[in-house]
């Protein structure tokens, strides 16, 4: 008997609510990383207090980011399904 994995459509992992909010932790937390070291010159080593707020945005690694984008655009769109130990990804029956 086949068994479906629906941790992926109940929010687990690094996806976010909507896509445009994980957009907006994107670009928030990519924004704080390179302000964090561009500015140096201008404002010295204080500026490097932005890059704990941009791995907070970015969940801990750009990585955990990308990995986030790509569960919440497809959220809903694919489920695992596995049958005698082989899982394979399927499109959502609607």
């Amino acid at each position: 008997m086949p068994t479906t994995d629906t941790a992926a459509s109940s929010g687990s992992g690094f996806a976010s609510a909507s896509v445009p909010r994980h957009l907006a932790r994107g670009g928030v937390g990519f924004g704080a990383l390179i302000a964090a070291f561009a500015l140096i010159p201008v404002f010295g080593p204080a500026t490097l207090l932005l890059a704990p707020v941009g791995l907070v945005a970015l969940r801990g690694c750009p990585m955990c980011w990308a990995i986030g984008l790509a569960e919440t655009v497809s959220r809903g769109r694919l489920h695992r399904e596995c049958t005698n130990g082989r899982c394979e990804l399927k499109p959502a029956s609607r």
